[in-house]
């Protein structure tokens, strides 16, 4: 594996591997860029949900109209880098290729943009049936994997040589310890620490569960007891799993097993700057989280911003 992909693994929170890739370096082997604003300022307005990191440009995805908004960590600037289609942006990561994997929300559809031009390299419709809310993606060696808040199944999109996209997607059904429930289902997306299977956070159970991507045959991750309430995105680092509980306003600090099935709540990430964070992206010793001020009417002159906290 080259420098730069072991790199970008680290810095834009994209985990190494899916399914037998070697794991990431350690956060101690992570610049710690502390005279980088711990505040960023997005456009008034853009209600933003999804981020990743690639080098030192952070992307932003919103959730009203699904531009993409790319701002450079060491000065806090940037702009739009991809009109969106109408519909919203949620969760979002980049390859070592520089392609940005977007989950497409209530349109049912992912999308993959070139992060240097703004231009989509592929759209994909996973569903057209309604309600549906696709909200998280992640990367493996072989796939994207993307989550829909409000139907029982994942998508994936398998990746042929060299990364090439597939013409479509595949639907496969969340089984075992799933129940589906009303509210938001299958959010945040994430590896288990040995890249065997999926970690998905059920919003309306708290539960994280451990998923066979082949399958769909969920398992309850045991936690001792411990619920991830308001589960939102999720954030792997080695046996280290982020789960940003978005009203509760913190992250829980989450030590798992290397297979996934067994985890302990280690401690709680919280700042005053908070306002209902939905995801992190890791960059050297931070992690960086937009708030999407759920509870704050939206208009076009509302405030946003993206908060830098220690890991």
């Amino acid at each position: 594996m080259s420098h730069l992909v072991r790199r970008l693994a680290v810095l834009a929170g994209v985990p190494a591997l899916l399914l037998g890739l070697v794991s990431a370096p350690t956060a101690t082997a992570t610049p710690q860029h502390t005279s980088f604003p711990a505040r960023i300022e997005l456009p008034a307005g853009f209600q933003p949900e999804g981020i990743a990191i690639a080098r030192s440009t952070a992307y932003f995805g919103s959730r009203a109209n699904g531009d993409i908004y790319a701002a450079d960590l060491r000065t806090g600037t940037g702009k739009v880098l991809s009109p969106g289609p109408g519909t919203g942006s949620l969760g979002m990561k980049v390859d070592h290729q520089g392609r940005l994997f977007v989950a497409g929300a209530a349109g049912g559809n992912g999308r993959v943009i070139d992060t240097r031009t703004g231009k989509v390299l592929a759209s994909y419709t996973f569903t057209t049936t309604t309600p549906t809310f696709v909200n998280d993606v992640i990367l493996g060696k072989d796939a994207a994997w993307f989550t829909d808040s409000q139907r029982p199944v994942f998508y994936k999109l398998p990746l042929g040589r060299h990364g090439k996209l597939p013409a479509k997607a595949e639907t496969i059904p969340l089984t075992g310890d799933y129940e589906h429930k009303p509210g938001n289902n299958g959010n945040g997306i994430a590896l288990t620490p040995d890249g065997s299977a999926l970690i998905i956070v059920q919003s309306s159970t708290g539960f994280l569960l451990r998923v066979d991507p082949r399958t769909g045959v969920a398992r309850q991750i045991d936690l001792g007891g411990a619920l991830m309430t308001n589960g939102d995105g999720l954030l792997l680092s080695g046996r280290t799993l982020y789960v940003v509980q978005n009203r509760l306003n913190k992250i829980a600090v989450v030590g798992l097993d290397k297979a996934g099935t067994k985890g302990t709540v280690l401690r709680e990430i919280t700042s005053t700057d908070f306002d209902v964070p939905t995801t992190a992206a890791a960059f050297g010793n931070r992690l960086y989280l937009p708030n999407a001020r759920f509870t704050t009417p939206p208009t076009a002159t509302t405030p946003y911003w993206v908060t830098a906290v220690q890991r």
